[in-house]
């Protein structure tokens, strides 16, 4: 098991820069895919971003492509977003999650295929 919390959430102005981090406990976090989601109320969560166990191989959702940049850590257990120039559109909580990999180049996309979900952190971006 892989317990997760996410930090780094908060109020920025449209055009500005926050740099999420989740930091994993519990045991073998390098044999994990992890990846970044993000809710809204009354919207379903929205895959972000996804990376496979080594960090090597990254997705990313159109919307956010070339804007966010995933990365992690598997010494520090960590896992991060860095988020550039950054709009109004993307203001929600946001989710790290974990799930099993089999290892090579997988990733996930879908929310469906995470088993390990933090308590989410809040954006808020200001136009």
């Amino acid at each position: 098991q892989v317990q997760l919390v996410e930090s780094g959430g908060g109020w920025v102005q449209a055009g500005g820069s926050l740099r999420l981090s989740c930091a994993a406990s519990g045991r073998a976090f390098g044999t994990y895919a992890m990846g970044w989601f993000r809710q809204v109320p009354g919207k379903e969560r929205e895959f972000v971003s996804a990376t496979n166990w080594s960090g090597s191989i990254t997705g990313y959702a159109d919307s956010v492509k070339g804007r966010f940049t995933i990365s992690r850590d598997n010494a520090k257990n960590t896992l991060s977003l860095q988020m550039i120039d950054l709009k109004p559109e993307d203001t929600a909580v946001y989710y790290c999650a974990a799930t099993y990999s089999i290892g090579g180049s997988a990733y996930y996309r879908s929310a469906d295929d995470y088993h390990y979900w933090g308590q989410g952190t809040p954006v808020t971006v200001s136009s």
